[in-house]
């Protein structure tokens, strides 16, 4: 039988994508709090047409937060204007920079100190945020790094079991002093994920900030205390 094809309603930005991509990461103009959680409000129009789900999205959508507002045409405009000042004023110049300076031994030292240094820099990391701090403060926690066969075992770095079957999960993001990891807001997919994992598991995942091997949020001691308590029942 033949494979049935999608057709893709996508437009192509060639060589520009990967500009465009970055800055839009880079500084979180696609975020729910900008354009709210389109994987979870398409899902809730169930559209059949991609003009159905246009409509129903300029008609519904809000962005996610405490000060909500409902997005239009103009609000995402806003943010192309955004984005665009954002490459010119920002990117490219950091950019010509980097690539003005930029030499073989770079590109060495990158690849090497990426394979070895920051892996090992985590590494320290995780064991330091867990086993110097979740297992001192639920110690009848049995902590377990995710196994790499489970499909969100990228999304979820420890398993919390409360019993044999059910667990929740922690991952384990780094910062630095001057991050304000307080604006941080899950991807779509990373959010899939953890659903799955809620689906495998019975329980939620929790990210916990490492700064020097600490645990910044400590709000989510609170939560996790919540969540095994609602996994016990």
């Amino acid at each position: 039988m033949a494979k049935k094809e999608i057709k893709k309603y996508s437009m192509e930005f060639g060589k520009k994508e990967k500009v465009l991509n970055y800055a839009t990461q880079t500084y979180q103009l696609s975020r729910p709090n900008k354009v709210g959680a389109v994987m979870a409000l398409i899902r809730e129009c169930q559209p059949s047409t991609i003009e159905e789900w246009e409509q129903w999205y300029f008609d519904n959508a809000k962005t996610a937060g405490k000060n909500n507002f409902k997005i239009t045409r103009e609000s995402l405009q806003e943010l192309g204007e955004r984005l665009y000042e954002k490459i010119t004023e920002v990117v490219i110049p950091e950019w010509q920079d980097a690539f003005h300076n930029l030499n073989k031994q770079d590109c060495y030292d990158y690849i090497y100190n990426l394979t070895i240094n920051r892996t090992y820099d985590g590494y320290l990391r995780e064991k330091s945020v867990v086993n110097d701090g979740l297992v001192k403060v639920f110690p009848d926690i049995r902590f377990e790094e995710s196994p790499e066969e489970l499909d969100h075992a990228g999304d979820v770095d420890y398993l919390g079991y409360v019993s044999e079957e059910k667990a929740f999960g922690i991952q384990i993001k780094p910062v630095t002093a001057q991050s304000n990891f307080g604006n941080y807001s899950v991807s779509e997919r990373m959010k899939a994920s953890f659903d799955n994992f809620n689906k495998d598991f019975g329980g939620k995942v929790f990210i916990i900030f490492s700064l020097d091997g600490e645990i910044a949020n400590k709000q989510v001691i609170d939560e996790i205390k919540v969540e095994i308590e609602r996994l016990k029942q």
